[in-house]
């Protein structure tokens, strides 16, 4: 064998010792079979079960109150809108003195108020304080306006006992609004008493009542002469008593601010009426009662001549009869100041007035003006 050959041998033999020997399947030894495990189920212990630990796909939800934002829920809670106001004010029947609100035991006051801006579904609570008492207290929901950038509400109380009564309105903090206080709205209840020299609230109502109706009063608060003029003509319009005092009649009618004098005349224009059947003489204006004062006519042996008349002389001061500020509207009848103006008809044929109303009259009183004389 040449060297050649003997290397290529060499190399035949090592290539087949590393060639891998693939065995077929008769060849595979056959394992011994083992008979599969009988297998029986074991009831679990509840109470491992329970320690077990869970996943949290296997946890139940937990409660979410109302409106609150859920996992994964990228909404927020609101937060309380900035800014805001609420107010209060008492209407009803109260009475305005100047700065101040009046009324009487059981008279019903109403409470009315505003919230700004409007929100949906908002509460407000009405406090009704006397002193330290509180006398009442309500809650409410606003209700909006048209353009629902504001909301109103409101409420009723019944005036008690006399004292002061304070009104305040409060929105609680909610997510949505913050919190709000008003103002207080007060009130001062009074005693429906009154007479001669009484300087009080209550007078002040009753002169502010008589105004309104069209009667001659001052405006002062005090229970004056001129306070008891005006009464007395009140009186006479209503057909009760003649007299400068009040009683419960005359307080409950002027309250419900009924029982002025009618025109008979309101075609007449500016004008004066002289109402003899109820010895009132009353200064017209555009149909209306301008001023209402109490008169005495003529007694029956010297008649108020009837009709309509026009102003035709006027007699500033005093005459030599005593006649103070004469307006004249026919021969010598005229209207003018007495020192007596009884509450019955009692004149020569004038038009008696008081003296303290006599300037007035007389300034008012145009010449050519009508007047009107009838039962």
């Amino acid at each position: 064998m040449t060297g050649r050959t003997a290397v290529s041998a060499l190399a035949a033999t090592l290539a087949l010792a590393a060639t891998p020997a693939v065995a077929s399947a008769q060849d595979a030894p056959v394992e011994p079979v083992v008979p599969a495990a009988t297998t029986a189920t074991v009831p679990a212990d509840p109470a491992a079960v329970a320690a077990a630990p869970r996943s949290d796909a296997d946890a139940p939800p937990e409660p979410k109150a109302k409106g609150e934002p859920q996992p994964g829920d990228r909404r927020r809670a609101a937060a309380p809108q900035a800014g805001g106001r609420i107010g209060v004010w008492l209407d009803g029947e109260v009475y305005r003195l100047g700065r101040e609100t009046v009324t009487v035991p059981g008279k019903d006051v109403e409470i009315g108020g505003r919230i700004v801006p409007y929100v949906p579904n908002q509460k407000v609570t009405i406090r009704v304080w006397n002193g330290s008492r509180l006398a009442k207290q309500v809650t409410v929901t606003p209700k909006p306006s048209k353009t629902k950038q504001t909301a109103t509400f409101s409420a009723r109380f019944t005036a008690g006992k006399p004292g002061e009564f304070r009104v305040f309105a409060t929105h609680a903090r909610t997510p949505e609004q913050r919190e709000l206080a008003s103002k207080a709205a007060a009130v001062d209840v009074v005693a429906p008493v009154a007479g001669f020299g009484t300087r009080s609230a209550f007078v002040g109502i009753l002169q502010q009542k008589l105004a309104k109706l069209g009667y001659a009063v001052p405006r002062n608060g005090v229970y004056d002469g001129g306070t008891g003029r005006a009464i007395e003509a009140y009186r006479k319009v209503n057909g009760m008593s003649r007299l400068q005092t009040l009683d419960a009649a005359v307080v409950d009618k002027l309250l419900r601010g009924v029982g002025g004098f009618k025109v008979r005349y309101p075609q007449h224009g500016r004008h004066v009426e002289a109402h003899l059947g109820q010895q009132v003489l009353a200064l017209i204006e555009n149909g209306k009662v301008y001023r209402a004062y109490t008169t005495s006519s003529g007694a029956s042996v010297t008649p108020t001549v009837l009709g309509n008349f026009r102003f035709y002389w006027k007699q500033p001061g005093v005459n030599n009869r005593e006649m103070v500020h004469s307006s004249y509207f026919i021969r010598g009848y005229a209207i003018h100041g007495y020192k007596s103006v009884p509450t019955y008809p009692a004149s020569h044929g004038c038009l008696r007035i008081p003296i303290p109303d006599a300037l007035f009259v007389y300034n008012w009183v145009r010449l050519g003006d009508q007047i009107d004389v009838y039962y």
